[in-house]
C-alpha cells in the first residue's frame, strides 16, 4: 500500500486518497478517522490535503486556491503580498475568477474569490513554478493592481493625485521593488475590464 504522505501538498480528491489507502469496505470511514488524527485536512467536501506534519512539507496557500475553485488565479492583496510589494501579512488569500464570487474558510486559511469578466480574465496570468516541484497560477503585479480596482465596491478614483494616494497610502506599496511596470498588461485591461477612467489613470500615474 503507497502511504498517503506520496500526495505531498498537493490537494488530493476523496477518490484518490480512497483508492490510495487500500482495500476498505467504507474508506469514508477510514478517511474521516485520517481527518480526526489529523493526517489529512479536509479543503472542502471531497477535496483534501496531507498534513504537512506528515509530508514533511510547507503547504502552498496559493497552490491551494487554485484548487479550490476554478479556474481562479491569486490576485489582489495576495499577488502584491507574494511579490513584497505591500508591507502587510494578508490572511485571506484572494483570488479572481469567472465563476460566482465565494469563499471557503478552511483550518489553513480563509480563501476568497471574486468575479472578473470573462474577456478580461486571461490577462497577465503567470505559472510560477516553485522549485521545480509545483506550479499554482498568479496575477502579474500590474494585473492585481488593476483586478483590486475593479473589484473594490465604491472605489471611484477620478485624478491623477488621487490614484498616486491610493496607491501610496492607502496600499502602502512599495515601488522600489517593482521599478518597470509591464504598461501593455494594462492597456489590454482598459480594453476589456470595467472601470476603464480608473484603470487609464493606474496607467498614467504608473507611466510618469
Amino acid at each position: 500500500m503507497i502511504p498517503i504522505e506520496y500526495f505531498g501538498i498537493i490537494p488530493v480528491e476523496f477518490g484518490a486518497i480512497a483508492e490510495i489507502i487500500g482495500d476498505y469496505k467504507a474508506p469514508r470511514d477510514k478517511i474521516s478517522k485520517l481527518e480526526k488524527t489529523g493526517s489529512v485536512i479536509r479543503l472542502k467536501k471531497g477535496l483534501f490535503v496531507i498534513s504537512p506534519d506528515l509530508s514533511k512539507e510547507k503547504l502552498s496557500t496559493e497552490l491551494i486556491a487554485n484548487h479550490l475553485l476554478g479556474p481562479s488565479y491569486i490576485s489582489m492583496e495576495s499577488a502584491l503580498s507574494y511579490y513584497g510589494l505591500i508591507p502587510e501579512r494578508v490572511y485571506t488569500i484572494r483570488s479572481a475568477t469567472i465563476k460566482r464570487s465565494k469563499s471557503f474558510t478552511t483550518p489553513i486559511s480563509t480563501f476568497e474569490y471574486l468575479t472578473v469578466p470573462e474577456c478580461y480574465f486571461p490577462i497577465g496570468i503567470k505559472n510560477e513554478i516553485i522549485d521545480n516541484s509545483f506550479a499554482f497560477l498568479i496575477g502579474s503585479p500590474e494585473k492585481a493592481l488593476c483586478d483590486l480596482i475593479l473589484t473594490t465596491a465604491n472605489l471611484r478614483i477620478q485624478s491623477k493625485k488621487a490614484m498616486e494616494t491610493y496607491l501610496h497610502k492607502d496600499l502602502r506599496i512599495d515601488f522600489s521593488q517593482e521599478p518597470t511596470w509591464d504598461l501593455e498588461i494594462i492597456e489590454k485591461c482598459i480594453e476589456r475590464g470595467r472601470k476603464k477612467n480608473e484603470l487609464k489613470i493606474l496607467y498614467e500615474t504608473l507611466k510618469s
